[in-house]
């Protein structure tokens, strides 16, 4: 658990390093570190979870802001953040915060949707928090929420450049970094982006990498059937993987 805490520490110090140079040469206005300013909630993520023997890892990209910007954690709808994982510390509004997507923490009463969709998934998969944590653990590749200036949701894979490139290798070190320190067998990516990025970090460290649909209802994969289908892709997935 300890390995996993200094590579975290490790990556938020490196980003935030990298945050002035990400908006003087893209179309990024606005880049914060969920990381740094809910840590607490972050630590107590790791704490609790990250020593329970789970082999498989879930890759996110990076934070939503209705999500792991509001509370810390990787898809962090802040219900599933409170009840489920009981985890409920104050939240610091990181100071160059956008003025349309305020961090009011986890006691934010808006729900993230793919949060939502996961935490609810895994939770039908394997009960409860615990039991969840003994079979996946949960890790975005890249900690940093990045806004334009109109306040849109800017992924990684949107932009370029000499900074981006640096905060690609630092998050790929961090990803390797928690791979080993867990031991883990199989990494997922929670859509094509994840996968590719596992695919690339990991393609010397002997761990099968999979992919599954991401949960966002701005994908068209994630609505078919209602979600019905979203559900099914994931489910089939885990249950060649994991104890379900």
């Amino acid at each position: 658990m300890e390995a996993v805490l200094d590579a975290a520490r490790n990556l938020s110090e490196a980003c935030n390093r990298l945050i002035p140079s990400i908006i003087k040469q893209t179309i990024a206005t606005h880049v914060t570190n969920p990381i740094e300013y809910a840590w607490k909630c972050h630590e107590s993520y790791i704490k609790q979870y990250a020593d329970l023997g789970a082999k498989v890892l879930l890759l996110g990209m990076n934070p939503g802001p209705w999500g792991m910007a509001q509370t810390g954690v990787p898809f962090g709808a802040t219900n599933p953040v409170r009840e489920l994982l009981k985890i409920d510390y104050p939240v610091v509004q990181p100071p160059k915060a956008h003025p349309k997507r305020p961090v009011i923490g986890v006691s934010l009463e808006r729900q993230e949707a793919s949060g939502m969709r996961f935490w609810g998934l895994l939770s039908d998969l394997y009960g409860d928090s615990t039991s969840i944590h003994k079979q996946v653990y949960l890790v975005n590749h890249c900690p940093l929420l990045i806004l334009d200036e109109r306040a849109r949701n800017v992924t990684p894979d949107k932009i370029s450049g000499s900074a981006v490139k640096s905060m690609l290798k630092v998050c790929d070190q961090h990803l390797i970094r928690v791979v080993e320190a867990m031991e883990i067998e199989h990494v997922v990516g929670v859509g094509k982006y994840a996968q590719h990025r596992a695919l690339k970090a990991l393609s010397k460290h002997g761990v099968e990498v999979h992919t599954v649909w991401h949960p966002s209802p701005a994908s068209p994969l994630a609505n078919r059937n209602g979600g019905a289908d979203w559900r099914e892709n994931v489910s089939n997935v885990l249950r060649l993987i994991t104890a379900v």
